[in-house]
């Protein structure tokens, strides 16, 4: 079976607003705080969780260990159906994500790619189909917000072929 080419575009946040919200300040309401020393950038991301069952907001940071190269070929994807799940960079680099609608599963055809402008994070909404975390650079850090414990919250599906990731 032949392989599934995928491309890259900007992340905008009407582009993206099918799948999460962009996390930026670039277009967000600020306000002044501790007596205006701070602009303070409020409500970037709806955070969507299920507590029941001792679920709660979990606040995390991820560190790459092993970078990708690109172009990236993967086959599988994965959601969240107990909770949103955000990402944001610890640092001025870029990422690219990989989207599909939430839905009972994926055709390569459904795919969407963005890459941040390495100011933005993301945050995937609830059942949102996406590739796994890549980076293209060792020691770059993620702020996670999401859902703890993760038990229950995570689906992955084998796609029907390779997708081939390029920016």
């Amino acid at each position: 079976m032949t392989e599934w080419i995928l491309n890259s575009t900007p992340l905008t946040p009407a582009a993206f607003a099918a799948f999460g919200d962009v996390i930026q300040t670039t277009t967000a309401k600020n306000q002044a705080m501790n007596e205006a020393r701070f602009d303070r950038f409020d409500d970037l991301a709806l955070i969507d969780v299920d507590t029941q069952n001792d679920g709660h907001v979990a606040i995390s940071i991820a560190e790459s260990k092993t970078p990708v190269t690109l172009p990236y070929r993967f086959n599988l994807v994965e959601r969240h159906p107990l909770g949103s799940q955000a990402f944001i960079p610890l640092g001025h680099f870029s990422f690219t994500v990989v989207v599909a609608p939430a839905g009972d599963g994926v055709d390569v055809e459904d795919l969407v790619a963005f890459t941040t402008n390495g100011a933005q994070g993301i945050n995937y909404h609830r059942g949102t189909w996406h590739m796994p975390l890549i980076s293209t650079g060792a020691g770059e850090k993620f702020l996670i917000v999401d859902r703890a414990p993760g038990t229950g919250n995570c689906d992955e599906l084998l796609l029907g072929r390779q997708v081939v990731l390029h920016i």
